[in-house]
């Protein structure tokens, strides 16, 4: 082909690519300047048009730098395909939250009578309806990123990207064309996609995954969802509180990585809500029967019996895979994790590639979280146009599983303090609590849950905080900041709360797991 004819003549003797330095206004500048008709050369191109990449590249384009993004969908095995912004705004966190919201509304209906709303029970949802918004709310942040990046000079290229060499890149379209596209730096930002489970007969042609459950244009009906995952238990609690018949089978333990003593907690909320738990399970197969019904045969892993269930949808959440695997790295020089097929990255986000970098999920050891990957991606940026030296700080990033009863968390788990320091040397207070919002409606609050980790040893540095209840990210994101700043107990203890509010449950955790004392607290 005429493309890859150029990239060939782009090499010198014994295949090294032939890079020439290119004097600029603010000095010497190296960039790809080739002798071949449509080459395009950039100070910087991103790989990738998800949350860190986008960040990565208007950063560097605001810093008076030369910009290209390229970036590709590939369709999900069910052919759902989305536009610019990546997972997080199309099949992640932006749809997931906007229907979890959804489904707290559904309860807040149900708790409106016992406030004195004359509600008529009971109340029914329109899945078709409620997509098509969040479908269309999606569809506006794609045109605004692409609007975006044109007022910033940025230059977009919709090509499913692979490396040529070290320097350049071959982007092919939906249609075939080949564009070959050059850089002093390349950011590596792709992200990953859901997980496949191919060893399992009917797994890819019957079931489908988070890249198509927020593009049903019908409703999903009966739903098994495969999984432990927090992707698993947020598709599950908000399919449960739109009225969804639900069912989770689980192979392990849920939210593994998270706290476990939360994670079961988040769980038991949950199957009192009418989601169904299969433990200790696994799927072998999946049949799709005359009426169009999937029939799913699995395996009781503690029984050794086989059993069968009859479901409408099947969701596996069984894990995801990084977007390496076309991309050629190899011929870049760039290496990964054979075990995880990540990216292997130091602290500067760098590749075995000096001028190469790869942010967000497809790095390894990166947490998978749309707001480092933004922040990584903006740290990058200055640090290769800016003059900074500014690194990206993975300690005491908090986050939230948006489960039915939301489950938000910065630092340590109980286990990892442990492990770390030692079981002698942490200290754990703890304390359930009942949300005034749940008192007149009479709601179960059995599961609002608090825990602080600290080190036992004055001032007694707090390592974690765990909250389990009504905007837990919101709660979270305020204390994140104290724990990111080294805050003591004895500092959280002399915040004065904002009174009546789950937050302020924070500044109450007066008793430790280890004097074995009711740690209920009730009233004011």
């Amino acid at each position: 082909m005429a493309v890859m004819a150029m990239a060939a003549a782009l090499r010198g003797p014994g295949g090294r690519f032939r890079w020439r330095t290119q004097a600029t206004a603010g000095g010497v500048r190296g960039s790809a300047r080739g002798a071949a008709a449509g080459r395009q050369d950039y100070n910087l191109l991103v790989i990738g048009g998800g949350s860190g990449g986008l960040a990565c590249a208007k950063e560097a384009a605001q810093l008076g730098m030369k910009v290209a993004v390229v970036d590709y969908v590939e369709p999900s095995p069910r052919g759902t395909r989305w536009g610019l912004g990546g997972t997080c705004v199309n099949v992640g966190c932006i749809p997931k939250k906007l229907i979890h919201q959804a489904a707290l509304l559904g309860g807040m209906i149900r708790d409106a009578p016992h406030y004195g709303w004359d509600v008529a029970q009971p109340v029914l949802h329109d899945w078709r309806k409620m997509a098509e918004a969040v479908q269309n709310y999606v569809k506006s942040l794609n045109w605004g990123h692409r609007v975006q990046l044109q007022d910033r000079k940025v230059k977009y290229f919709n090509i499913k990207a692979s490396f040529v060499n070290e320097h350049t890149i071959c982007g092919v379209t939906k249609g075939g064309k080949e564009t070959l596209l050059s850089a002093e730096h390349i950011v590596i930002a792709t992200g990953g996609r859901p997980r496949y489970p191919t060893h399992i007969e009917g797994a890819l042609e019957y079931g489908i995954t988070s890249d198509d459950i927020f593009w049903l244009k019908e409703s999903p009906g009966k739903t098994l969802v495969v999984g432990a995952s927090y992707v698993a238990l947020e598709c599950a609690g908000f399919l449960t509180g739109l009225g969804l018949d639900t069912t989770v089978m689980m192979r392990s333990i849920p939210l593994r990585g998270f706290d476990q003593q939360m994670s079961s907690l988040v769980t038991a909320y949950m199957a009192s809500q009418g989601t169904r738990f299969l433990k200790h399970c696994t799927p072998s197969r999946v049949q799709k029967l005359p009426d169009g019904q999937l029939q799913v045969t699995w395996e009781d892993l503690t029984s050794g019996k086989e059993n069968m269930g009859t479901f409408s949808t099947v969701l596996w959440a069984i894990g995801r895979i990084p977007e390496t695997r076309s991309l050629n790295l190899e011929n870049a020089g760039i290496n990964t994790n054979p075990n995880s097929q990540k990216i292997l990255v130091d602290a500067q986000e760098a590749t075995s590639v000096p001028h190469i970098y790869a942010i967000g999920d497809v790095a390894e050891g990166r947490p998978e979280l749309t707001p480092t990957a933004i922040m990584a991606g903006k740290l990058l940026a200055r640090r290769l146009y800016g003059q900074s030296l500014d690194v990206m700080d993975y300690s005491n990033v908090p986050t939230t599983v948006f489960t039915p009863l939301e489950y938000g968390c910065v630092g340590l788990s109980e286990e990892e303090a442990m492990a770390r320091h030692g079981e002698e040397h942490v200290e754990v207070y703890h304390a359930y609590y009942k949300p005034l919002e749940f008192t007149v409606a009479e709601r179960d609050a059995s599961q609002c849950y608090i825990k602080m980790v600290c080190l036992r040893k004055p001032p007694q540095l707090v390592l974690g905080l765990h909250f389990l209840g009504p905007n837990a990210g919101e709660v979270t994101q305020g204390f994140a900041l104290g724990i990111k700043c080294g805050a003591s107990y004895e500092q959280v203890m002399r915040t004065v709360g904002i009174h009546p509010t789950c937050a302020e449950e924070v500044a109450k955790l007066r008793i430790s797991k280890r004097s074995g004392l009711d740690p209920t607290v009730t009233g004011c």
